[in-house]
């Protein structure tokens, strides 16, 4: 579990890795890898934020809140997605009061400014299947960047205006 390629300072490693442990482990039980892997780049951005709300608290309550958060952004509460979750169940199985984990995923959410569909912390499916986060401003109209000729497309995603869905 490197947090070093998540570039998390020094003072916070051990506490990302042990909630890392949490999320991981969680993921991989009731979820999937892509939820496991945003979670930690949850984690990883709310470690480098100054100063770090990481640096208080119960690593158990980050760990859920984390994947309350994740969850929040890519419909995991909806049944209509292909994996589905309540918050009662996240509650049920982090052990955390469902109060306490939607009162602090919407901190972290405030605080990173983070929304549904949030391109850096989507799952690349949901990515890929709405047109929300490919529209862009291009000469005053508003379109879809997917229609944008390939160096534009380009420089949209090195500006971070639309996703990047290159394989990893």
């Amino acid at each position: 579990m490197n947090t070093n390629s998540f570039h998390v300072p020094e003072s916070l490693r051990h506490d990302c890795q042990e909630i890392f442990k949490l999320t991981d482990s969680f993921c991989a039980e009731h979820l999937d890898s892509e939820y496991g892997q945003l979670c930690r780049k949850l984690i990883a951005k709310l470690a480098r934020k100054r100063p770090s709300p990481l640096a208080r608290g119960d690593l158990r309550i980050w760990a859920a809140a984390a994947i309350y958060a994740v969850g929040s952004i890519n419909f995991l509460f909806d049944s209509s997605q292909d994996i589905f979750m309540t918050g009662d169940q996240i509650s049920l199985h982090t052990g955390i009061p469902k109060s306490t984990l939607s009162n602090k995923a919407k901190q972290i959410r405030d605080s990173l400014k983070l929304y549904q569909i949030h391109p850096e912390f989507s799952r690349r499916k949901l990515l890929a299947n709405s047109p929300v986060p490919w529209l862009v401003e291009s000469n005053g109209l508003i379109v879809d960047a997917r229609t944008l000729p390939a160096d534009v497309q380009a420089e949209a995603r090195r500006k971070r205006l639309i996703p990047d869905l290159d394989p990893e």
